[in-house]
């Protein structure tokens, strides 16, 4: 897993990884289980800390966030509407045009499986639009329209017989 943070201060990995100490409880152990799960999904998944202090995983572009409130864990996939979710673990954040998220609260369980499987998909979208753009070819010159005057048949029979 690569790590990324602000030069001088602790890495990223770090943050996070305090910051699921000091939320403790079912919201440390909820933040962890999932990142454990994002990190066996992607293992060349970006850590990152933005926006003061919040979990970001990238590749390619941001995966998502994990974002701890008094009642649920959220991870915010930012091209979640993109995403086919067959196993319905998007439930919040459901009416915007980019964003889905995943609202986990006290006692409930994500499928590991399915998890994983937005993971990758958020990845391959990402990586698409890093994709190399194709080489145009050059436009072809017309040809223009020759000033002479056009041969007959009788000409151009007379040229080859001379």
């Amino acid at each position: 897993m690569k790590k990324a943070g602000a030069s001088g201060g602790p890495s990223a990995s770090a943050l996070i990884s305090q910051r699921i100490v000091d939320l403790g409880g079912w919201r440390g152990e909820t933040l962890a289980r999932m990142r454990k799960l994002i990190q066996e999904a992607d293992p060349d998944v970006v850590e990152e800390w933005k926006w003061m202090g919040t979990p970001v995983w990238s590749h390619d572009g941001i995966i998502c966030t994990g974002e701890s409130y008094k009642e649920v864990v959220k991870l915010t996939f930012i091209k979640g509407a993109s995403l086919m979710d067959p196993d319905k673990l998007f439930n919040s954040s459901l009416e915007g045009n980019a964003r889905r998220a995943i609202d986990i609260r006290e006692g409930e369980k994500v499928d590991a499986a399915a998890f994983k499987l937005l993971i990758r998909q958020a990845i391959a979208l990402n990586s698409e639009g890093k994709a190399k753009p194709a080489v145009k070819a050059k436009p072809v010159a017309k040809a223009k329209p020759s000033k002479a005057k056009p041969v007959t048949k009788a000409k151009a029979l007379k040229k080859a017989k001379d």
